[in-house]
């Protein structure tokens, strides 16, 4: 079974996660338990990006060729 992915949706919608993740920490207000779970959160997110960012970046490049 072939299955299709819109992979700049969710690349968009990891950078989404990522933007409020950060907001959500800059008014927090230093709650240690909203850091240290933004943190955490923002670390799962670095992973997504390691694994969606650099397959869009390959599909845009071969859009453009």
């Amino acid at each position: 079974m072939v299955e299709e992915y819109n992979i700049k949706l969710i690349a968009e919608k990891i950078e989404t996660i990522r933007r409020t993740a950060t907001e959500l920490k800059s008014i927090s207000g230093g709650i240690q338990a909203i850091d240290r779970n933004v943190d955490r959160i923002l670390a799962s997110v670095k992973m997504m990006e390691i694994n969606i960012t650099d397959v869009v970046d390959i599909i845009t490049a071969e859009q453009t060729e």
